[in-house]
């Protein structure tokens, strides 16, 4: 509970912090200036045009799946080599068992 309550004191106060660099960086323009209109989302969506498939897209998508694809196979292969494997086994010796 301490710790919550400090860290939400540090945060608190960094809001506080002044940036005289961003400050210095306003014209008395862009201090003067209004805020921008609002446009309906109804315009915006007119003046987007909808992304185009086209053959070089669809051949780079095709060079990327198979690159995937080709990196997928060399993934999915055994990590530990067979000769390796044979001699972790060889150095593992298992208790004996009493009874």
């Amino acid at each position: 509970m301490r710790a919550s309550l400090a860290f939400v004191l540090i945060l608190s106060l960094t809001a506080c912090a002044e940036f005289p660099e961003l400050d210095a960086a306003l014209t008395s323009e862009m201090k003067a200036a209004g805020y921008p209109a609002l446009a309906p989302t109804s315009e915006l969506e007119a003046l987007q045009t909808p992304p185009q498939a086209t053959a070089t897209t669809a051949a780079s998508a095709n060079a990327r799946v198979a690159a995937l694809r080709a990196r997928a196979a060399r993934l999915s292969g055994s990590v530990v080599s067979g000769s390796d494997r044979a001699r972790m086994r060889a150095g593992v010796s298992l208790p004996a068992q009493e009874g």
